[in-house]
């Protein structure tokens, strides 16, 4: 009996039953593209990281190495599973050629490499262990997505001549954020290229329990073995691996709860909408004594056989979608062995999908039992209570135009049935405001002092070595006399052991100079002036758990002395662990040197970072806008799609929630239509008066739109980039976006919507709806 009652109503509302089965196809396909997204994306870092068996610990290291030390020291130590040491051949951007283009422009520490013997494995785009020919080179994927490198290009180094025969998967140096690229070339040709860059050593342990990583830590530091570099650990692989795709489906996550949340609403609306025509049917139904809980069944049965179907529908969409949004996963991380668990997934999100609805669906069909039969059958519609706005009478009204009174009135008196469509157009504009405000501040260029790194135009790199001394003092000396430089400071970064309250030592790697020419945003306190101020990055402070304030020891010039941390920053360079301070220091020598400078005339940046490029040749010089493309461009390009896209959807679910929302309350208005038109109101007015309602509840669903995208917005988007390593962070708004262009898209599409979904009024006719 159900089965046919449900498939004559959906017969004979076919827009009603299309439209929610609709919504449940879009919340299913999104649920479904979260599942498979979020999964993939952690099972196939997981896979890429077991195929290429990545170090648990690495130590970069330039300089003089002692490897029967090393060897001992991996030996004896009982954490230590395996230990290998890889060489990487740093060479300059500039004497890499491929197909023609240098790599001169590149912020990227480009090396060559051999395959590794026991572990950190480079893979080819199949997940297997490339084994290179003479002659050929394996080149980083990212270079081939970038359009630099394509299969059987030529690659020229140190007059010697490779071919393109693949292209190579790093689970150690595949993010842009990582600021080193491994090509991949045979034993010979390595040695034959030897003398074109200057040789780094990447000393790689695997233990035997991944837990025991920090107690390894400071053993490998108590016994003052190489450390001339960044220390990168398994975690940091992980977060480096994840954070551009994963912070590409957290904004769509965002999204797609939002939508999610929306679409129920619109659900509700056809609901209503279906209740409000079948009122009289209900009210028969009610009289001939059939339960409200029978009545309930039938919508039920109708709304589940809409949900099976629309979920299954939903799945089956985002077939289509998901292979362009795993592109990318794909091409750095590969496949997932882990299948199983996405179909797990993706059958919990459809039954979670369709337990809400059903639950939804019954928490507004409770509706029934407010309905009495007398009612039903003598007006038709179901008669709300209606609060009246007691403060709002005709006859004190003086100064609004009658039909925006009456407008307003009505949304104040019937502030429930409103509720729905506030909290829609508020989601909406939610939508809208949160991506566009995360592209514009991962866009800005200040974006980068979340990451530890100062806001200048240009920075030059001056590697460690022994002529270093030498180097800093010329390229100060060539900023101090050249005008075009507005102000420049020099950061050099030294090693130093801290000593713990137990006694264990540590290596901490500081940065000295004037940290408040360029100062980084800080998550707490402030930059390091005095030379007994200390400031540690995030990483380093959960580590050895400081707060600001507190005091950390630190060995000087063989002297322990206490410094007062002084603030905590985000950095995603040297392996996320650095310190910066402003003490001086002639004691250790340098690890490496940063200049930064800003320019007079900004608009020269480019001509500038060329002449000095060729000036200081034993440098690397690169623009801050460069850094920031060749860093986050990927992520900056996906985010600012999904920021249109978000754009795009939620003023296609405004016009269509309006002319929902439109449609019940005609259907609900029936009779007061009928008694304004007896009175005399015009087709033309009644029209204003529903305007009149969408644009009040509007512009109250813009305010709270943009007052929670710009406080809930900020600290969910802070939550999530926290995880990638920026602990702080603050939206940069852009006005005209946000409070100009955002407002008036609403404003336009609520208001064609209304007019269209109001025309229906000038057919009520009068004779119809007034019975006494």
């Amino acid at each position: 009996m159900y089965w046919k009652i449900v498939r004559n109503d959906m017969a004979n509302s076919k827009l009603i039953t299309g439209m929610t089965m609709l919504f449940v196809a879009v919340a299913a396909l999104l649920v479904t593209l979260s599942a498979v997204l979020m999964v993939h994306l952690t099972s196939a870092i997981d896979t890429l990281m077991k195929q290429a068996e990545t170090s648990h610990f690495l130590q970069m290291h330039a300089g003089e190495i002692d490897q029967v030390r090393l060897t001992e020291f991996a030996e004896q130590n009982k954490y230590v599973d395996e230990y290998q040491m890889n060489e990487f051949l740093n060479v300059e951007g500039s004497k890499i050629h491929i197909a023609g283009t240098t790599l001169a422009h590149s912020v990227q520490d480009n090396g060559f490499s051999t395959q590794s013997e026991k572990f950190d494995y480079l893979l080819d785009l199949d997940g297997h262990v490339i084994e290179v020919a003479n002659g050929d080179i394996y080149v980083p994927v990212s270079y081939w997505k970038d359009g630099i490198a394509d299969l059987g290009d030529t690659v020229i180094v140190q007059d010697q001549t490779f071919t393109i025969a693949g292209f190579l998967r790093d689970s150690q140096m595949n993010s842009m954020l990582a600021s080193s690229k491994r090509f991949l070339v045979s034993e010979q040709d390595y040695a034959a290229i030897q003398e074109a860059g200057t040789v780094e050593y990447l000393i790689e342990f695997r233990l035997k329990n991944l837990a025991d990583l920090k107690n390894f830590e400071e053993a490998y530091t108590s016994a003052g073995l190489e450390a001339n570099g960044p220390t990168i650990t398994y975690k940091l692989f992980q977060m480096l691996n994840a954070i551009s795709d994963g912070l590409m489906i957290a904004v769509i996550l965002l999204i797609s709860v939002l939508v999610v949340a929306i679409a129920f609403m619109c659900i509700r609306f056809t609901l209503l909408t279906k209740i409000e025509e079948d009122t009289r049917e209900i009210g028969v139904m009610k009289a001939i004594g059939l339960r409200v809980a029978d009545i309930q069944k039938m919508y039920l049965a109708k709304y589940g056989v809409i949900a099976v179907i629309g979920c299954m529908l939903g799945f089956a969409c985002s077939f289509f979608l998901r292979d362009i949004l795993l592109e990318n996963i794909r091409l750095f991380m590969g496949e997932t062995d882990k299948v199983s668990l996405i179909w797990l997934f993706t059958g919990l999100g459809l039954l979670l999908v369709f337990i809400v609805i059903m639950g939804y669906v019954q928490s507004v069909l409770k509706q029934f039992r407010k309905l009495s039969a007398t009612q039903a059958l003598r007006f038709g519609t179901m008669q709300g209570k209606g609060q009246h706005a007691k403060l709002l009478n005709l006859s004190a009204n003086k100064r609004l135009p009658i039909n925006l009174f009456l407008g307003i009135k009505d949304v104040l008196s019937r502030k429930t049935l409103y509720a729905t469509m506030l909290a829609v157009l508020v989601l909406a504009t939610f939508i809208i405001i949160v991506p566009q405000n995360l592209h514009n501040t991962i866009a800005a260029k200040s974006f980068i002092t979340y990451m530890g790194i100062g806001n200048s135009d240009i920075r030059i790199d001056i590697p460690q070595g022994k002529q270093n001394e030498q180097q800093v003092a010329a390229v100060m000396d060539r900023l101090e006399h050249d005008t075009a430089i507005k102000n420049y400071t020099v950061l050099t970064t030294k090693k130093f052991t801290t000593i713990a309250e137990d006694g264990t030592a540590q290596n901490l790697k500081i940065e000295l100079g004037d940290h408040t020419i360029f100062p980084l945003e800080y998550a707490h306190g402030e930059a390091p002036v005095a030379p007994n101020e200390v400031a540690l990055s995030v990483l380093n402070a959960e580590e050895l758990q400081k707060k600001v304030g507190d005091s950390l020891a630190v060995v000087i010039n063989g002297q322990k002395k206490n410094l007062r941390i002084s603030g905590i920053y985000s950095d995603i360079t040297n392996g996320g662990k650095t310190a910066k301070a402003a003490f001086s220091d002639q004691s250790t020598d340098s690890m490496w040197s940063v200049v930064y400078s800003t320019m007079a005339d900004p608009s020269l940046v480019a001509d500038k970072r060329a002449e000095y490029a060729k000036t200081f040749s034993f440098a690397k010089v690169s623009g801050i806008d460069d850094y920031i493309y060749q860093t986050f461009g990927t992520t900056i390009h996906a985010i600012e799609k999904a920021a249109r896209a978000a754009l795009v959807i939620a003023l296609l679910l405004c016009v269509l929630v309006t002319l929902l929302f439109m449609n019940m309350l005609i259907a609900k208005d029936q009779a007061p239509i009928a008694i304004m038109k007896a009175l005399g109101f015009t087709n033309v007015d009644i029209a204003t008066q529903y305007a009149a309602r969408s644009i009040f509840v509007l512009l109250l669903a813009i305010s709270m739109g943009t007052l929670l995208a710009n406080t809930l917005g900020e600290y969910l988007t802070s939550t999530v980039i926290a995880s990638f390593g920026a602990a702080s962070f603050d939206f940069m708004i852009n006005p005209l976006a946000a409070y100009v262009f955002c407002p008036l898209a609403l404003t336009s599409v609520v208001l064609l919507a209304t007019l269209f979904g109001t025309s229906r009024a000038g057919q009520v006719k009068i004779i119809e709806h007034i019975k006494e």
